[in-house]
């Protein structure tokens, strides 16, 4: 089951817009001073560059990953997460609006 309610965070209200609009994010920090973001893709194929660790975790819709060095394509549904390894990378294709939480290692 997806995460529907993430309580007691901080929240950055400046939403971070990747590629032309296709990814918007805001930043949240909890209590104990993790951080995660909450975003929305919109339909496309995009690369994204990790620094940290990341899982990311499929709240509404769907997506197909490649994470770097395969060649398999994945899919992610509600309720499901995928792992990006700290400074890797990995493709995601959307062909409807995929809603997520990634959680930053």
């Amino acid at each position: 089951m997806p995460t529907e309610k993430i309580d007691n965070i901080s929240v950055t209200t400046q939403a971070s817009v990747y590629f032309d609009g296709k990814c918007v994010s805001h930043g949240i920090t909890l209590a104990d001073g993790s951080r995660k973001s909450v975003g929305v893709v919109l339909p496309s194929s995009l690369s994204f560059n990790t620094g940290a660790a990341e899982i990311m975790e499929c709240v509404a819709g769907a997506c197909e990953y490649k994470l770097a060095g395969t060649d398999v394509w994945l899919t992610s549904l509600p309720g499901q997460q995928f792992s990006i390894p700290a400074n890797s990378a990995f493709d995601i294709r959307v062909s409807a609006p995929y809603h997520y939480i990634c959680h930053f290692a």
